[in-house]
This record gives C-alpha cells, structure tokens and sequence, in this order.
C-alpha cells in the first residue's frame, strides 16, 4: 500500500474548517483533533485494521478503535504497528507534507496535528478541536512536540 500523501493533504485542507458529515464530531466529548487525523489517513490511502484491541478503525460513534480518536493511543498504534499506518520518530528536517505531530503538555500527548505544508523552513498544519488550516507550527505553545513520518 503507497500512502497518497496528496490525497490526504487536500482531505485535510477541505475539511480542515468544517466536519465531513460521514464521521461523528468529538469536539464536545474531548476533542476532534485525532479522529481528524485518521480522516486524513484514511483519505490517503490507508484501510482501516479491524481489531478491538490492537486496530484502526471507525464504523460510528459506539463502534471505533480508541487509535481513531484518542490522541496516545494513536501514536502508540503508528509507532508500534505491524500493518499500516504505521510511522516512526523523526527530527523536525526530516518531516514531510502528510505527516503527523504529536503534542505534549509535560505530562502526556494532548493534541494531534497533520502538516499540511512546508515552506521555506515553516511548518503549516491543518487540525480540528481548535479549528485550524495551514497555521504555522510557531502559533502553538506546548512543552514538546514530537514529529511522526508516516511510512510509505
């Protein structure tokens, strides 16, 4: 499987200030930052691994995998999967468009944001919860991020 990063890049940029109607909004119920990233990488390419425990997956709001919403659980199922996505820790000049940063407050990974381009140095994401497309990276205020490459 080859991950489509422009697909996914033009999925985050449609429905990175609105919600597509085929998913549930978490924005109320602790947020819709992660079920957004998933979007955009199921957008890309990535079909969905349908396992309780260990998988990917969403079908509705009472039927989902916690790494479709939950932001630690996400990077852990990315950086620990065997079958796609999957994703590994890289160093900020190794990020690429279509990949994923993880937020940290000093105590855990609180936010997920999708890089939606790079230019001339600068980082833009597209996110949901706080509703944002192609803002800076530098716009945020967090203890740590953490730069996830999703594997091709």
């Amino acid at each position: 499987m080859k991950y489509d990063r422009n697909k996914a890049i033009a999925y985050a940029n449609k429905y990175a200030l609105s919600k597509n109607p085929e998913y549930y909004y978490f924005g109320g119920i602790g947020g819709d930052c992660t079920n957004f990233i998933s979007q955009c990488l199921h957008a890309g390419g990535f079909d969905m691994v349908y396992d309780d425990f260990e998988g990917w997956f969403y079908v509705n709001l009472n039927f989902r995998s916690a790494s479709w919403t939950g932001v630690e659980f996400l990077r852990n199922f990315l950086l620990q999967a065997d079958a796609a996505p999957n994703g590994e820790i890289v160093g900020r000049d190794e990020l690429q468009e279509g990949d994923i940063i993880f937020l940290n407050n000093g105590l855990r990974y609180y936010h997920s944001l999708f890089v939606s381009k790079i230019e001339n140095g600068q980082i833009y994401v597209c996110a949901h919860s706080f509703a944002a497309q192609n803002r800076n990276l530098n716009d945020y205020k967090f203890f740590k991020s953490e730069f996830v490459h999703i594997k091709d």
